[in-house]
Order: C-alpha cells, then sequence, then structure tokens
C-alpha cells in the first residue's frame, strides 16, 4: 500500500498529529480491502484543517497512487452539489417556487396521480417515486423520452407521505432545470457554479486527458446495475452493457446513458475543489447564494416521516445516517455510490469530505463503508476540538 501523503495546501503544524488516527483508520479499511483508496479533508470556518491522501486510486489497468488532487466521480453528490444548489439559486431569483406542482414546470406531470406532488416533495425525496429504474431499457434506448417514462411510473406512495430515496427525482429536477435554463446542465453548472468559484479539477464529463488523474470504478463495466436488473433486462440491453474498466466516465449507468450529465450523478471533482462547493451552503461563507437561503439546507423538511430531509440534503437526525454521534442533529450530508460522503455543520462552520472509490476492483456485492464514515467523522471532531484545547 502506497505511504499517505499530506496536502502541501495544509498549513496547521499541528495537522499531522491531529489527524494520525483518522488517517490510521483509513489505512486499516484499505488493507481490510474496503476500498483501494481515500482522499479526506475536514475543514473549519473556511480552513482547510486536515487532509491525507491513501492508497492506490487506480489497481486495473495499472497501479496508481492516490494524491489530494486525485479526481473522484462523486455520484450522488451531484445530487446537493449541484443540483440542490442550482435549485436553490432559482429558489432565490422567483424564478422556481418550492411548494407548487411539479406540473406548473413539466407538462410530463399533469396527469391526476402527480398533481400534488411539488418541487419540494421531488428535493426531499418525498416524491413517491421509485428508487431507480435502468432508462436505457426502460425508454428503448431513447434519452428524449426519459421524463415521459419517469413521469408515467406508478408511485410508490401519495407524494408527501414518505421519504424514499429516489434517483428518478433528482433526474427530473436536473430535466427541470434544463428546460428553465435553456440550456444543458453541465453548461448551466459550469456558468453558475464552477466559473464563478474558479474550480479547474470540477466538471461532468473529464477530458481524456485528466484520466490518468482520476480514481477508477468498476473494472467489468456497471455489474452491479446489470445484476439488479436480472436476466430478462439484461438480456433486452445486449450489447448495450460497459463491460470495461470505468475509468474516467460516469460509473453511474443513468447517467452515461443521458450523456454523462444528470442531475443525480455525473460530478467529478477533487477533495479540495469539493470543500469549495461546500462552503456555498454555509450562510457565512457563500459567494454564490443569499445568506438566509442557506436555512433551508439546515431546516428539515419532512416532520413526521421516516427521514429527517432538508433542500438536497439528509439531515444526521435521521436514525442511522452516516453522520454518527459527533455531528449535532442539524448538520447535513450525503454519500455517493462510488464510496464518497460530504457532511457539513452549519453550526460549527465545519466540512468533512471523504473521497473513496470502493467500487474499484471489488467483487459483488460493494461493502457498505457507513461504519467507516461514521467513524471518519467522530476521529475528524476529537481532532479538531483537542487541537482547540
Amino acid at each position: 500500500m502506497p505511504p499517505s501523503r499530506l496536502s502541501p495546501a495544509v498549513t496547521n503544524d499541528a495537522t499531522p498529529r491531529a489527524a494520525a488516527a483518522v488517517s490510521a483508520m483509513l489505512a486499516q479499511r484499505i488493507a481490510a480491502g474496503d476500498f483501494p483508496s481515500a482522499v479526506y479533508l475536514v475543514g473549519e470556518r473556511g480552513r482547510e484543517r486536515y487532509a491525507d491522501a491513501l492508497g492506490s486510486a487506480v489497481l486495473e489497468p495499472r497501479e496508481q497512487a492516490a494524491t489530494p488532487e486525485t479526481i473522484y466521480d462523486l455520484a450522488s453528490l451531484t445530487k446537493p452539489l449541484v443540483t440542490g444548489l442550482l435549485c436553490a439559486q432559482l429558489v432565490e431569483r422567483g424564478a422556481l417556487e418550492l411548494d407548487v406542482p411539479v406540473a406548473k414546470y413539466l407538462r410530463e406531470f399533469s396527469r391526476a396521480a402527480r398533481v400534488v406532488m411539488t418541487i419540494r416533495n421531488l428535493l426531499t425525496h418525498a416524491s413517491g417515486l421509485p428508487a431507480w429504474r435502468p432508462l436505457r431499457a426502460a425508454t428503448n434506448n431513447q434519452p428524449d423520452r426519459v421524463l415521459e417514462v419517469i413521469a408515467a411510473e406508478k408511485l410508490e406512495f401519495a407524494p408527501g407521505t414518505h421519504v424514499l430515496y429516489s434517483d428518478l427525482g433528482f433526474i427530473t429536477l436536473g430535466l427541470l432545470l434544463e428546460r428553465l435554463a435553456g440550456s444543458r446542465l453541465a453548461e448551466l453548472a459550469r456558468r453558475e457554479i464552477f466559473a464563478p468559484l474558479d474550480l479547474r479539477r470540477t466538471f461532468f464529463n473529464p477530458a481524456a486527458a485528466f484520466q490518468t488523474e482520476t480514481a477508477a470504478c468498476e473494472i467489468a463495466g456497471n455489474s452491479y446495475e446489470r445484476a439488479m436488473c436480472g436476466e430478462a433486462e439484461g438480456a433486452a440491453e445486449a450489447g448495450a452493457w460497459r463491460e470495461r474498466v470505468i475509468w474516467g466516465e460516469v460509473h453511474d449507468g443513468n447517467a452515461y446513458f443521458l450523456g454523462g450529465a444528470a442531475g443525480h450523478a455525473g460530478l467529478f471533482s477533487t477533495a479540495r475543489e469539493t470543500f469549495q462547493i461546500a462552503q456555498q451552503f454555509l450562510a457565512a461563507r457563500t459567494r454564490l447564494l443569499k445568506p438566509e437561503t442557506c436555512a433551508l439546507f439546515r431546516t428539515k423538511m419532512t416532520p413526521g416521516l421516516n427521514e429527517a430531509r432538508s433542500l438536497a440534503w439528509q439531515l444526521a437526525a435521521t436514525p442511522g445516517s452516516a453522520a454518527g454521534a459527533s455531528l449535532p442533529p442539524d448538520s447535513f450530508g450525503h454519500l455517493g455510490f462510488t464510496g464518497t460522503s460530504c457532511w457539513v455543520d452549519p453550526s460549527r462552520e465545519r466540512v468533512f469530505i471523504l473521497l473513496t472509490n470502493r467500487t474499484h476492483t471489488r467483487t459483488l456485492p460493494f461493502v457498505n463503508i457507513n461504519a467507516a464514515r461514521r467513524k471518519f467523522h467522530d476521529l475528524a471532531v476529537a481532532a479538531l476540538e483537542h487541537d482547540q484545547t
């Protein structure tokens, strides 16, 4: 296993000692085979406090060490960091209303069973839409039918009555953003988020030149998703599945089908630039939103339901969340299927970013790494508290 490397941008002299327990824990999980690499960053009040890079970002087709600048497929972190942030901007501008029917913006949702589904329902995963569908098969390989197909899905429950994490809901939000803006999601994100923050290693669809700087994902295409489909749908999509190492292109099959950029997945970034985006959700740090808008991200919008959800984020108050015991209940965070996570403590202005590629060189089933995420938060908070005594 390659040795860890401390980020040169972290200038706190106490960092190596304070963060040693964090790095040691992650090194143990790498040795155990949970994931081949881990890059983390812990920030406080706008400042990077601790960071490290461990393990191998790529094992197949050739070994390549992780560095602080390794680019990761952030997977579902796309939901809050791009789609949620863009929606919040439109809410500020009066171009999007949270508590009006989705059908106001998307005529495809005007069917009777969906007229009560609101934008807030989509953003809090309380829309009733199913979690996932293989959209290439469902649309007969026609991307322009995706919205029509999602709108026709049978709802799992009445909107606003239950939280069910749904990729389909955020794919819908991404298409809604495109319709309102009159431009593709990748261009909208570049114009409204990446360029204003001067992000150089954050994008959808990485250029070929970035492949060797990117952590790899599955080595046999989308084997996990193919297994979810079963034999019938797998046969129906003969020749459509990727069989190669997924490296430098989006891992999620639906995002790949939609051109690499979708409301639910497709974002690539480094730990440091993910930290810059995460700052935009903090009232005292944001440059892209009004400070008062940031209340949307720490406010529970699903009272009485099975999960505590805010706008595009899960709250730490959710039973069993990956936040762990050290983050206060109004902390908000999100996970990515590839092994990424970002959690924010708004009261203390702390950000915890952990990027791994747990789907690389791993036979199914992939390891659930939530225990490691909780331990990461516990150790990082302990380091911060110790450093302040």
